[in-house]
């Protein structure tokens, strides 16, 4: 009874000091990991990807804690087990037990080969469930846009795939692992009957020699016998029980090397070795001679097609530059370059005559502030939010940061104040406050480089007017650069040159006036915002009738109409609709006396029908009802698209 209670106590203790030193070896493996990760540039952990990042953390962290309790545990306690009975083997007749472990290359053999299945195995069920992590991650974050176009069932095909193959991988673990303890057992069998035989025949036949072979030292008794047919049993128990966990060992072997490639992954941004000092900007900043493009996210060696081209650009303290070009131009690369998100792959981006690669991060970006077009607030107060930008900064320097963003303003409509909470990436406000938010962040940080990329491009005109009225202040004395694709009245205000991008080239930089004199893709931007729109706002607009704009032609055959109304089927009368602009009408007009028929007609009830040019006709008969398309003709049902299997 004292023995068993000895025994469960020491089992106690055993349990708890190996659990909590694997408990802290993993926190500790955790924070390394995690110091390596925010030490890595904005390139190399996108590639990753945040699905693959949170498997290392959790998944592949919890298999490498389980492979260590075991080897605090049964890794250790039964290959000791083992090892006393190997010496007590070798203590009776160290000739047999020899003999017994000439079967040990052919165990070794058979556990290394079923050792690497399962290793190549749990590497690919550790890789599915990163899959799993990333559906469900794609699936939550964009839950709005599942449920807006009712897709659960494509998600949840997904899903289904993917936990279908996790299944198929972790099964074939099973079936391995399955085979480990019974070929444990028979090939120990095997190998202590290689010991076990001969010594009966020696026994048997009173003598110490087989075939000429002296395998004992003296006459051997029968219970010399039965003592090493213990020892030789001792050792197949331990051996049993430690196949039993070969499969667990395996995947907590595939879970470190993952982690340890994680920590193995070297930044595409490094800190110099020798950085020099960082001067308080005063002067200019110069992109010179840059060509720059992204890594893949394949490999890592291998370039996409370029994303800049021998841009160059100087800037003088103080200045205000918009940035300007269409979507994928490469004016949100080129400014990225500033903080180093990425560093070019030629030329050099200097800060008053010093490159910034010569200078240490955190340095280099104490001076600049960013405001972002995805807003992102973390899960805290806005108060804290606020502080983000400077974190030693006083009650009085957040509420002046605050005043100045306008935030002020709805924080008086909630009941907490700045101590509100602003939920999950900021769900909880609205992208205006959001914006107003991550603007005081930056205006707390006080920077001599201010960078907005698209920062208001997501919110209403009221929050984009408070926020252009807020920079109108700050922004002076400071570098800054805004970067959008709009160039609205207000953003005119603030800037005092804009930069023109355009496939990853920089083609023009000036003045407003001067470019849309001189740049023709400044030209089409600028006019593209300003063009009007197409409207039917009353029915006594009596000029021009019948015009209709072809300058807008749908991709399904309709034709975009213009402000004027159009003439409807009952007085269909030749028109020309080559004119867009109101100011020409050929023979085939519309007279005065048809004007009382001529009704303007909702955009939406004109597109259901076609516009044809009457003086390809005959006559003035409107088509036949017969011949008019039928609604929606143009374009398949996209509403319910086939739910995919695979995974991307």
């Amino acid at each position: 009874m004292l023995a068993t209670l000895f025994k469960g106590l020491c089992i106690v203790v055993q349990e708890v000091l190996v659990g909590s030193m694997v408990e802290l070896t993993a926190m500790g493996i955790r924070k390394d990991c995690f110091r390596h990760l925010l030490s890595l540039d904005y390139q190399t952990l996108t590639t990753q990807g945040t699905a693959q990042l949170l498997s290392h953390f959790t998944n592949d962290m919890h298999a490498l804690a389980n492979g260590l309790k075991m080897i605090g545990g049964k890794v250790v306690r039964e290959p000791l087990k083992a090892l006393v009975c190997v010496i007590f083997a070798f203590w009776i007749c160290w000739q047999l037990a020899l003999l017994t472990f000439l079967f040990a290359p052919l165990v070794a053999l058979v556990f290394y080969r079923i050792g690497r299945k399962l290793k190549q195995a749990s590497h690919r069920v550790l890789e599915s469930m990163s899959r799993i992590y990333k559906t469900l991650e794609e699936t939550f974050d964009g839950t709005k846009v599942v449920i807006a176009f009712h897709a659960a069932r494509r998600h949840r095909q997904r899903f289904h795939y993917e936990s279908k193959e996790y299944f198929k991988k972790a099964l074939k673990i099973t079936r391995i692992d399955a085979l480990t303890s019974p070929t444990a057992e028979v090939l120990a069998f095997l190998a202590a009957f290689m010991g076990l035989l001969p010594g009966c025949y020696l026994v048997l036949r009173g003598t110490t020699e087989i075939w000429g072979i002296r395998l004992s030292t003296g006459q051997l008794e029968v219970t010399e016998l039965v003592f090493l047919y213990m020892a030789l049993a001792g050792i197949i128990d331990p051996a049993r029980k430690l196949s039993t966990t070969y499969a667990k060992l395996k995947r907590a072997s595939a879970a470190a090397d993952r982690i340890f490639g994680m920590l193995d992954l070297k930044p595409l941004v490094k800190q110099p070795t020798a950085p020099s000092a960082m001067p308080l900007h005063e002067r200019s900043i110069e992109f010179r001679n840059i060509d720059f493009a992204y890594a893949s996210h394949d490999d890592g060696n291998r370039m996409r097609p370029a994303a800049l081209v021998d841009a160059n650009l100087t800037v003088a303290a103080g200045e205000v530059i918009a940035v300007v070009g269409g979507n994928g131009s490469g004016k949100s690369t080129l400014v990225n370059l500033l903080p180093r998100y990425f560093d070019p792959d030629r030329g050099a981006v200097l800060i008053d005559g010093v490159d910034v690669r010569d200078v240490r991060l955190g340095d280099l970006r104490g001076q600049i502030g960013v405001v972002t077009q995805e807003t992102w607030l973390f899960d805290d107060t806005i108060y804290e939010n606020i502080r983000y930008g400077k974190s030693d900064a006083t009650r009085g320097e957040i509420e002046k940061a605050a005043r100045q963003a306008h935030v002020t303003q709805f924080l008086e409509q909630l009941p907490d104040g700045f101590e509100t909470q602003v939920g999950e990436k900021g769900q909880r406000l609205s992208g205006g406050q959001r914006q107003r938010i991550a603007l005081a962040r930056a205006i707390l940080r006080d920077p001599t480089i201010l960078i907005l990329d698209e920062a208001t491009s997501a919110i209403d005109s009221q929050s984009e007017l408070l926020i252009h009225e807020a920079l109108r202040r700050f922004v002076l004395g400071r570098t800054t650069f805004l970067i959008t694709h709009t160039v609205s009245p207000s953003i005119l205000d603030l800037v005092t040159r804009i930069v023109v991008m355009d496939q990853g080239r920089l083609i023009a930089t000036g003045p407003h006036e001067e470019l849309l004199e001189n740049c023709a893709e400044y030209q089409r931007l600028y006019q593209a915002q300003h063009q009007p729109t197409a409207t039917a706002d009353s029915v006594d607009e009596p000029e021009p009738p019948g015009e209709v704009d072809q300058t807008h032609r749908a991709e399904d055959g309709r034709l975009g109409l213009s402000e004027s109304p159009v003439k409807t089927a009952e007085t269909h009368a030749p028109v020309d609709a080559t004119t867009g602009d109101g100011s020409q009408f050929e023979s085939g007009d519309v007279a005065e006396s048809d004007a009382p028929n001529i009704l303007p007609l909702h955009p939406h009830v004109i597109n259901r029908f076609d516009v044809v040019r009457a003086d390809e006709e005959e006559n003035d008969d409107p088509r036949p009802k017969e011949g008019r398309p039928a609604k929606g003709s143009s374009s398949g049902d996209d509403d319910n698209p086939t739910p995919t299997g695979t995974h991307g």
